[in-house]
């Protein structure tokens, strides 16, 4: 759903970046998102249906500028692969949003659809601020 929603805020904005959404695990990978996550991102006025699970790569730390998780684990195993000497900034994604560095977006898979919510409402909060960082202070922002 992040990667979807930035894509959103990002093309509204006028902002030409790169963005992809990856897991730190092997699980998923060639997978469509869930349903839930489909039917939310549509409630939404987003397309995220034709999106497939892959793993974090070596190579995405030197393709992008900035690397977010949404939780402390991913955070973790993210940090882990990250190659000495990569310029990639490694973060959570809530890191954006005054107030909320630290906070986990809270995982919905376990929960109903207004779980789905509640995480897209925080991604949205969080992408939207990653966005006006960008714009105001292109690659160099920090989170």
């Amino acid at each position: 759903m992040a990667e979807g929603a930035f894509r959103k805020v990002a093309v509204s904005a006028g902002l030409d970046c790169l963005a992809d959404s990856v897991g730190t695990a092997s699980y998923h990978i060639g997978e469509p998102p869930d349903p839930r996550a489909i039917a939310t991102a549509r409630a939404n006025g987003v397309d995220i249906a034709a999106a497939r699970g892959r793993q974090l790569e070596i190579a995405d730390f030197e393709r992008f500028g900035h690397i977010f998780a949404l939780d402390t684990a991913n955070l973790a195993g993210i940090r882990v692969r990250k190659p000495r000497g990569s310029q990639a900034r490694v973060s959570l994604l809530m890191d954006a949003v005054p107030g909320r560095a630290g906070e986990a977006v809270k995982d919905p898979y376990y929960g109903d659809e207004s779980d789905f919510q509640a995480a897209w409402a925080d991604i949205s909060l969080a992408v939207e601020r990653v966005v006006e960082c960008l714009r105001a202070e292109g690659v160099d922002a920090r989170f």
